[in-house]
């Protein structure tokens, strides 16, 4: 048995607690933003992936016209700041409604740094840091989908191992449904089978 939803049928924030319950887990850009009048501002946006790598182009979408947006539209520049699990709560603390003009960064107690192409600054205490030029955008619906060229990255010493960064060592930070956060517990690895090495159906091995 299955229980149907018709998204026309039902309130908009019903549909969207089931899509955030079920589009899960979610990786965060914690983008940092600069206004014109010089505002650093910083906050989590959960509907996060990558567009493209060449060039490098990661995306997210702001649903309603948030100040991160403005600031964006206005300067075209951005940060994506990687989420580790042990800033959880301040990462919880910049989702906070502030009014227009306050700084996330000094409202929440956040070191920053600054960036090296671009204006935003960057979290010190986040291991990566995607420093991003404004590709486009996309209307759609209530939200708008930024997409961003990455024009530098950096990646903190401690958690490369062999060049590379380490899913051990980074300890990603997810959102899930309603109120929940997801952290890594476990990591299964597989690679993806060549054609040339195909031997059927998982079921049938």
């Amino acid at each position: 048995m299955r229980v149907d939803f018709n998204p026309a049928d039902m309130p908009r924030n019903d549909f969207y607690k089931l899509l955030t319950a079920t589009v899960v887990p979610r990786p965060i850009a914690w983008v940092s933003t600069m206004s014109q009048e010089g505002t650093a501002n910083l906050a989590p946006h959960s509907f996060f992936s990558i567009a493209s790598v060449t060039p490098p182009v990661v995306q997210f979408s702001s649903v309603g016209r948030k100040d991160t947006l403005r600031n964006i539209e206005a300067t075209g520049e951005f940060v994506v700041n990687f989420t580790p699990e042990e800033l959880f709560e301040q990462i919880n603390d910049t989702a906070t409604d502030f009014p227009h003009g306050v700084s996330e960064f000094e409202a929440a107690a956040i070191e920053s740094e600054p960036s090296l192409r671009v204006k935003p600054l960057r979290v010190a205490a986040s291991p990566v840091a995607l420093e991003c030029e404004l590709h486009s955008t996309l209307r759609i619906g209530d939200g708008t989908v930024v997409f961003g060229r990455v024009v530098h990255a950096v990646v903190a010493e401690d958690v490369m191992v062999d060049g590379h960064p380490e899913i051990s060592k980074l300890h990603p930070l997810s959102r899930l449904g309603k109120n929940e956060w997801g952290t890594v517990s476990g990591v299964r690895e597989l690679a993806r089978i060549r054609h040339e090495d195909w031997r059927g159906p998982a079921a049938d091995r």
